[in-house]
């Protein structure tokens, strides 16, 4: 049996992490800060975590399933 390529641009973009949970880096944090809000600006900073289907995609993808 092959052994399962991983996309290099999907492992680039999301993180698996021990329990299973995939992270990504939110979009629109490079520049142009000044007018958004701090609030937005510190949301934006935490990884967000994605569920249901678009997450096992991933997990599929990075050959962690």
């Amino acid at each position: 049996m092959k052994k399962r390529k991983i996309k290099k641009s999907v492992s680039k973009r999301f993180k698996i992490t021990k329990r299973g949970k995939v992270l990504f880096d939110h979009q629109y944090t490079g520049h142009l800060k000044r007018h958004k809000s701090k609030k937005r600006q510190r949301r934006q900073n935490e990884p967000g975590i994605l569920s249901g289907t678009f997450a096992k995609k991933i997990k599929k993808l990075t050959g962690n399933l």
